[in-house]
């Protein structure tokens, strides 16, 4: 369910709709002019607003006794609050898009005669309406890792970044400092400057309904969620030594030998986090285009897998290269364990965790390749892409 915002829209007279009504009984001449002057609906005047603006009905020299905002369309009633001093009156219930909503507003003046207000108020009916997929996906059962990143998916194009970034907030506790920068037109990450800290919680906010985000693409619902941060693990895996070592909460407790890519498929050097762990999977070079016939061509089912990058690179258990590890990195870019460090690693690694890789004589992992953000200097990342 959106929420309206808070903040009024800014206030400007509108004209009464002509016809009965634009009087109050009792005081046949009181004539339109005059309750101009002391009752305007806003924002009546404009063609069509956001269903996040309020209505508000505002008076000079008289007090509100009455107001009655409704749905055309449903007859649902639009609940408000009147002001202590009863000058003014705005809604509080969320509009809906495509509405027209009629106002029926009535005031007392200081001479004690009524005057009577009625308007129209529609809102926008978008060309299309983007929901925001949260990343990752919400959970009531999960804590993540400290390199988990946090971000929003539209399921349209976003071209009004700063609209988009204007409605979503983070809030973490312990506070830490992040920001947003968008992956694509469609999609913007957030990270703090350095890994979350254990133990914190991170609440995203994503008020995006009734905001226009360009292109004619308005945000279709807002949605929160919390995640939790669980103890910080995070391993280093180094190529030129080929050993992985483990730290918990930054105390070294575990070092295995391991094997990297091999020189034709080097490993993507840089910071890399779980994005998703399984006990067994098929793995088949073809799906980046070595296939069956080809030289390296390979179709496997692998156990004990946990997955550091969508360009095919996991951590996991490889019994016919346990001769190499420690001492010749011979993999096509996975981390390679024996079976028994594989599964110390898959009992004690999930989402978000950390991999850490140098000395691969890869390239670094791209910003996009699920999670590359880490690999951005912070400076760059804290200067932003809003207008790109």
């Amino acid at each position: 369910m959106a929420i309206p915002s808070s903040a009024a829209s800014p206030l400007s007279p509108v004209a009464p709709l002509a016809g009965p009504g634009s009087a109050g009984s009792g005081n046949p001449g009181v004539g339109a002019d005059r309750v101009a002057s002391f009752m305007r609906i806003v924002p009546a005047d404009k063609p069509s607003i956001s269903p996040r603006t309020p209505i508000v009905v505002q008076t000079s020299g008289a007090r509100i006794t009455a107001v009655a905002v409704t749905d055309t369309a449903s007859g649902a009633v639009v609940a408000g609050s009147l002001s202590p001093d009863a000058m003014s009156w705005t809604s509080s219930n969320v509009l809906g898009y495509g509405s027209t909503y009629r106002v029926n507003a009535t005031a007392v003046r200081a001479d004690g005669g009524a005057v009577q207000q009625t308007g129209t108020v529609r809102t926008v009916s978008p060309a299309t309406q983007t929901y925001p997929s949260l990343i990752p996906a919400p959970s009531t059962t999960q804590t993540f890792g400290v390199g988990q990143i946090i971000g929003v998916s539209f399921d349209h194009p976003v071209t009004d970044r700063a609209a988009a970034e204007k409605a979503l907030s983070v809030t973490s506790t312990p506070e830490q400092t992040g920001g947003w920068y968008w992956i694509d037109n469609r999609t913007v990450h957030y990270r703090p400057q350095t890994y979350w800290q254990p133990g914190s919680t991170v609440t995203v906010h994503a008020s995006v309904f009734g905001v226009n985000l360009g292109g004619g693409a308005w945000g279709q619902t807002d949605r929160t969620v919390t995640y939790r941060i669980h103890d910080a693990w995070i391993a280093k895996a180094d190529g030129a030594t080929e050993q992985l070592q483990i730290f918990h909460n930054g105390t070294p407790v575990m070092t295995m030998p391991m094997s990297l890519g091999s020189p034709g498929f080097p490993s993507h050097s840089g910071p890399h986090v779980i994005s998703d762990k399984q006990p067994s999977i098929i793995m088949d070079s073809c799906t980046y285009g070595v296939c069956q016939g080809q030289p390296g061509y390979y179709r496997e089912q692998v156990a004990l897998d946990e997955r550091i990058s969508n360009d095919g690179e996991f951590v996991h258990s490889a019994p016919w290269s346990v001769g190499q590890q420690g001492t010749s990195n011979v993999s096509h870019g996975c981390v390679n364990l024996s079976p028994t460090n594989a599964q110390w690693f898959y009992d004690h690694f999930g989402l978000g965790d950390v991999v850490e890789i140098i000395n691969s004589g890869g390239p670094p992992l791209p910003l996009w390749d699920t999670y590359g953000d880490w690999e951005m200097p912070w400076n760059q990342w804290r200067g932003g892409n809003t207008t790109r």
